[in-house]
């Protein structure tokens, strides 16, 4: 590649991309080549990228809610859906009544959640947990450049939260894994083979982990409080259903432009 010309360059690479499977090559191949130090990194960039490995993977980063969140190769690659949980969390916290919005973001992932809300309000509490050493380690750099003073722990859900954070949090978020264990082999090959199962694999009908967060979630937030869970669209209904059971008043927002849904349990005050 350093002997062709740039249009050359790009020209192949594009080419390489497309008979790799890849629907955006041009926009991918401009990402690349803007991202590669040298043309020996660009030709091993483009190599792991035609090999499936994802984009934000291979470039370190992902763009999301208008911010660079650094992505490690093994975490969980943050969706453009989820841009809806956090709008939807950010419209909730504005209505929190103390000086700051207490945060807490379960199944953090990268912390792109959590630190794109961060930057959506003005002062915040931010906690975030995941159970995966990967992430938690991705998480803490990138809260540490966007949301200064947040902290990251590694553990299973609630499990390594402090318990003075008990019936004060106000906003609790969860892009939590939601794909029933039968369909996890049909989903996207870069999904399967270099994302954690951990964090996709919902259980049998892909609503266990959600089971979970609902049930304990009144324990932690405070009065008034909401939680916040992504969800797929044919589980709307059990969602709401499960909210409704751990004692929160349950409603559904969605998108047609992204795609997504979010069921959101209140607490009553």
């Amino acid at each position: 590649m350093s002997a062709s010309s740039p249009s050359q360059c790009y020209s192949a690479i594009v080419t390489k991309l497309r008979a790799a499977g890849c629907v955006f090559a041009e926009d991918e191949a401009r990402l690349l080549i803007a991202s590669a130090p040298t043309p020996a990194d660009l030709a091993a960039m483009v190599a792991q990228r035609a090999s499936g490995r994802p984009l934000e993977h291979v470039l370190g980063w992902a763009e999301f809610c208008g911010l660079r969140v650094s992505v490690d190769p093994g975490v969980f690659v943050p969706r453009r859906r989820s841009e809806f949980l956090v709008q939807q969390a950010a419209a909730l916290g504005r209505e929190a009544r103390g000086p700051e919005v207490v945060i807490v973001d379960l199944c953090c992932g990268s912390g792109a959640v959590g630190v794109a809300l961060a930057a959506t309000l003005d002062q915040v509490e931010l906690h975030a947990v995941d159970i995966e050493p990967a992430a938690v380690q991705c998480a803490r750099r990138n809260v540490a450049t966007m949301a200064p003073g947040a902290q990251v722990y590694e553990g299973d859900l609630y499990e390594p939260l402090p318990v003075s954070l008990r019936v004060r949090v106000d906003v609790l978020i969860a892009n939590a894994p939601y794909v029933p264990t039968d369909a996890v082999s049909m989903m996207p090959p870069e999904a399967r083979s270099y994302e954690p199962l951990v964090a996709l694999d919902g259980g049998a009908d892909g609503l266990d982990v959600m089971r979970r967060i609902a049930a304990a979630a009144p324990m932690w937030l405070a009065p008034g409080g909401h939680l916040l869970i992504e969800t797929g669209e044919r589980q709307t209904a059990q969602a709401i259903e499960i909210i409704a059971r751990s004692g929160l008043s349950p409603r559904l927002a969605s998108s047609e432009e992204l795609n997504a849904a979010v069921v959101i349990g209140t607490r009553s005050r």
